[in-house]
């Protein structure tokens, strides 16, 4: 007897000890499990409240699988153990897991109370399973209690997250008691849906009612605006909500700041970061995020580093805000530096951040480092998505890195995004500019969904390789496809006349525009034209269209006047058009080289210096010439008299032997491009270090015969260099495609695709 009286006071003791650990605020996960260990020794497996504290500790520490084996190993489990389980699982976003369980509680013959019900509503939400939903609301009608207004809040909620507006409406309209929550609900769902004006409606009748909007209310409707981008509406409802009494908090603040950055209204900007100070909000990581992002958007780039250094901890959303903020003013070396920083002090940089760095390279001429980057994501174990895709493939064809390109595409076929509207665009525009147009006509074939952007890449490819016949074929085939050209349509399809010689086609399209469309010509429209007649020698009727055109003419157009004029030799208009670009844009370089180079070509040395004197006097140089080539997934660059490549002597040697070959075919360099007048065997020395030369002979050297090449030139190749390559396509038997600052030249058999007018 005393035996058990001393076993039965050690399991009371052993239950007390128990009882304090669940109490404990900072219980480890050892100490929970431990505990667990205390309740199967002492035979307590079955108590209610013990299992139910555990229960919900195990949740806190987000050991869902750890609480789910202890509930299952309950022989006869309450509603307030799946409760206090499925609300942990819902409030820590573990969706599936919580309805999962919701089923098991019906399966054990437990109906839903009004207390599991809004958890389980809640996952629904989350994963807008609508139907399950629908199920669970014919449940609360047979449990009887339909009328809670804490049930019908979250029914409404659940409602309007899966985008059935106006089922949720119903609802409300039958609620006896409508509250601040479902009103609130109800309101942000019609604004962030974009029903605006029920919203407003909503928003008034609650109040007729005598229901007061809280925090939540405003907020939802501020969320609403801000989502569907009114910008003005965001910040005027925030102004009338400060008007009213209601403080802005945190979530107020991070709505609108973005909004402020989009309309650059730097003013209200600083007001409400003072506001944030007063408020004491500046330890909120979203609002600091939103005021760096705002300072960014609004071009004070000293504003947002200071807001950055300021930040008591650094996160992801920061640093993402901050490198953005940076690539936008112009500061992309100062991004890359900071995100270096990030990346090597261990902050998880999650896709959204990869996403913009990479971006950001690509849009800022950083396309060798914005590959490198795509690399480095890979190996930090970040999945490229839908949208970092189309962020690194304009890199690839920048360069012209078509194997880089080509893997991007594999990666979206097995990551099943291939189909997405916007990969599949940015594929058509790489294979385009990486010169493999069948590939890009393959791609845009195999699209399920286009969009105007996508029939524009494929007719801005074929412009590119002066395929005007099919781009017209495209143009045709988007009209019947119900597509409604734009102006991009137009200067894609009058470009694609333009390098083919189709004037009168040409012409059709450029009335057709504003006849049939309403597209009023632009400038770009115009440059078009101009380059149509000066590709045909018609000079003088170019500058007639220009002195026709019913707004102030740009440099576009001047500088299409020029160009064709040094390519006909036509001094007294270049000279015209010279003299326009120069007030027009007196720090660029090329228009004064162009200008020299109409002179060189008819011997005016003295013209000539003149020009080169003006340069120099204004610390004006000319562009050095590059070109860049891919081999064997390197992308080499070449500068115009490179000496400092490792196969550079090799390349010249090449390159004296195709000039010896040239020599006995009757080839005679076009020393007139040389802008010097220096003797004649020197200015052909000139020509052989022109970059794409240089290119074609590093490719020479390392591609087997018959291999075709691609090279890339950030500017317009030169006419001797257009003479020596066609002269190597047709020796070496070789495809090669040049892809210059206006289009892409298709070298074979000694001939070339443009027919030598570009």
């Amino acid at each position: 007897m005393m035996a058990t009286k001393q076993a039965q006071t050690l399991i009371n003791d052993s239950y007390r000890t128990v009882l304090i650990q669940l109490k404990s605020n900072s219980i480890s996960l050892f100490r929970i499990q431990q505990t667990h260990g205390h309740i199967l020794k002492t035979g307590h497996s079955n108590d209610t409240h013990l299992i139910t504290n555990l229960l919900s500790l195990y949740s806190k520490n987000h050991r869902i699988s750890d609480a789910t084996h202890l509930l299952n190993s309950i022989t006869d489990p309450d509603i307030l153990s799946f409760s206090t389980l499925i609300s942990s699982c819902s409030i820590s976003r573990h969706f599936n897991e919580a309805l999962l369980l919701f089923r098991q509680m019906l399966n054990h013959g437990i109906l839903p109370d009004n207390v599991v019900t809004p958890s389980a509503l809640k996952a629904c939400a989350g994963l807008l399973a609508l139907k399950i939903g629908r199920q669970i609301h014919s449940l609360v009608k047979v449990c009887g209690f339909q009328s809670d207004s804490f049930v019908q809040s979250s029914l409404i909620d659940m409602y309007v997250k899966c985008g059935e507006i106006k089922d949720a409406h119903m609802l409300f309209d039958r609620m006896g008691h409508r509250n601040v929550v479902s009103s609130s609900v109800l309101i942000a769902g019609y604004a962030r849906q974009g029903y605006f004006d029920e919203a407003k409606k909503l928003f008034n009748e609650m109040r007729d009612s005598g229901v007061e909007p809280n925090l939540i209310t405003w907020n939802g409707l501020i969320a609403g605006f801000n989502h569907n981008g009114l910008a003005s509406e965001s910040v005027a409802l925030l102004h009338k909500m400060h008007s009213e009494g209601f403080k802005p908090d945190g979530t107020s603040i991070s709505s609108v700041l973005p909004m402020i950055g989009q309309l650059e209204d730097l003013k209200v900007g600083v007001q409400l970061h003072s506001y944030v100070i007063k408020q004491g909000l500046g330890a909120d990581k979203w609002v600091v995020s939103a005021l760096i992002d705002m300072y960014g958007k609004c071009g004070c780039a000293s504003e947002l580093l200071q807001v950055f250094k300021e930040m008591a901890h650094t996160d992801v959303g920061s640093c993402n805000a901050l490198v953005c903020g940076l690539s936008r003013n112009g500061r992309i070396a100062d991004a890359l530096e900071m995100f270096r920083q990030f990346k090597n002090q261990g902050i998880k940089l999650n896709i959204v951040s990869w996403t913009s760095m990479i971006a950001s390279c690509t849009q800022n001429g950083k396309d060798v480092e914005a590959l490198e980057l795509f690399g480095e994501m890979q190996v930090a174990g970040v999945k490229p998505n839908s949208v970092t895709i189309p962020c690194i493939l304009p890199a690839c064809a920048n360069i012209a890195a078509l194997m880089r390109g080509k893997a991007a595409h594999c990666f979206s076929l097995r990551r099943d995004i291939f189909y997405d509207v916007y990969v599949g665009t940015a594929l058509i525009d790489m294979y385009a500019k990486c010169g493999k147009l069948g590939d890009a006509r393959i791609c845009f074939d195999r699209m399920t969904t286009r969009n105007l952007v996508s029939w524009n890449a494929m007719m801005g490819g074929y412009a590119m390789h002066g395929k005007g016949q099919e781009a017209i074929e495209v143009f045709e085939l988007m009209k019947k496809d119900g597509e409604k050209p734009n102006f991009i349509s137009f200067t894609c399809i009058l470009s694609a006349c333009s390098q083919s010689g189709l004037a009168e086609e040409g012409w059709n399209y450029f009335k057709s525009m504003s006849l049939d469309y309403g597209i009023e010509a632009r400038i770009e429209h115009y440059a078009c034209m101009i380059t149509l007649l000066g590709r045909s020698g018609r000079i003088e009727e170019a500058y007639s269209v220009v002195k026709t055109i019913p707004f102030e003419p740009d440099a576009c157009i001047w500088g299409a006047l020029l160009s064709f004029c040094k390519v006909h030799g036509n001094v007294r208009l270049g000279e015209i058009a010279a003299n326009k670009l120069f007030k027009l844009e007196p720090d660029n370089p090329g228009n004064y080289v162009l200008l020299s180079n109409i002179y060189a070509t008819k011997g005016l040395w003295k013209e000539v210096n003149r020009v080169r004197d003006t340069m120099k006097r204004m610390g004006l140089r000319k562009n050095p010439g590059y070109s860049w080539i891919e081999l064997k997934d390197k992308v080499h660059t070449l500068l115009a008299g490179d000496r400092t490549h490792p196969q550079s002597i090799q390349i010249l040697e090449r390159l004296d032997k195709l000039k010896l070959e040239m020599v006995k075919s009757g080839y005679v360099a076009d020393t007139a491009l040389v802008l010097k007048d220096v003797e004649e065997q020197d200015k052909e020395h000139f020509l052989c270090g022109h970059s794409e030369k240089l290119a074609v002979g590093l490719g020479l050297l390392n591609t087997p015969p018959g291999t075709t090449l691609l090279v890339i030139k950030n500017l317009r190749i030169c006419g001797d260099c257009h003479v020596v390559i066609k002269f190597i396509s047709n020796f070496e038997r070789r495809e090669i495609f040049v892809r210059d600052t206006n289009r892409f030249h298709h070298f074979k058999n000694g001939v070339c695709s443009c027919g030598d007018l570009w």
